[in-house]
């Protein structure tokens, strides 16, 4: 896909991974429709592309608030991308959470990407070639003690885009999967970055993982996993998962231990 040629519906825009995709779209050349609940944090990004970034205010979760998204996009003359970047993360316990806060996890990590790109999909095929991209996480092909609720969202959205990909595959609809690592974001709880350091894991900046996102869709690519090992880690679960059992079995007490420090809830990667 040529990127000056882009327009393009992305979701969580306003801070992360979506902002640091957004602003690599705009230098780019694209038109973006940067979908956020609140415009403050999309100011610099508006101020620097004034002709490029348009903001709209949306609750994914309600469908008319994803009616509001379809409007605009036929406002901007359609679009050939839409890229769902929005998430929400907790990490804790599975019995530390509230059944309303894996609800929440549920509906804006799965049922809002997945009914938003429904709501898009006739607009998207009227395009001489389109694009949707699904921003998941490396927890979406490993499941990992302190994230059960997030991992189930992301293993939903991979297996999402794999039968999507597979269902558009006889349109000009492709589906790009992007799993990043650890990311360096607001999502990221003071106990979940205590993990990180304890276990001194790689953890990416979001330009970071921009870039290397905007190169597949650049390449029209099907998948991208960023980060060594964490992709032999990937092939390594699907292939021997007793030994990925053993080995996260024995950080179960430090997992533990830092859960208990975290209350966290913060939209967007």
């Amino acid at each position: 896909m040529r990127l000056s040629e882009a327009r393009v519906v992305l979701t969580g825009a306003s801070g992360g991974i979506g902002a640091a995709i957004a602003d690599a779209l705009c230098a780019n050349g694209a038109q973006v429709l940067a979908v956020a609940r609140h415009r403050e944090s999309l100011a610099p990004l508006l101020e620097r592309y004034p002709q490029q970034v348009f903001w709209i205010g949306a609750d994914l979760t309600f469908l008319a608030d994803r009616r509001k998204v379809l409007t605009a996009a036929q406002a901007m003359g359609g679009i050939n991308l839409l890229i769902n970047a929005a998430g929400v993360n907790h990490f804790a316990m599975l019995e530390q959470l509230e059944d309303s806060d894996i609800n929440a996890m549920l509906a804006v990590n799965i049922s809002a990407p997945i009914c938003l790109t429904k709501i898009l999909l006739p607009l998207l095929k009227q395009a001489s070639s389109a694009m949707v991209v699904n921003v998941g996480s490396t927890y979406g092909s490993i499941g990992y003690p302190g994230y059960a609720s997030y991992c189930a969202s992301k293993f939903a959205l991979r297996g999402f885009s794999e039968a999507l990909r597979r269902e558009l595959s006889d349109t000009r609809v492709g589906v790009l999967y992007v799993a990043p690592r650890a990311t360096s974001t607001p999502m990221n709880s003071p106990a979940a970055q205590a993990l990180n350091d304890a276990l001194n894991a790689n953890v990416d900046d979001p330009q970071t993982v921009a870039s290397a996102v905007i190169r597949a869709i650049a390449g029209d690519h099907r998948e991208l996993y960023l980060g060594w090992p964490e992709r032999f880690f990937v092939r390594l679960n699907s292939l021997l998962p007793n030994l990925i059992d053993r080995s996260l079995r024995k950080h179960l007490p430090l997992i533990r231990r830092l859960s208990q420090k975290t209350d966290n809830e913060d939209l967007n990667p």
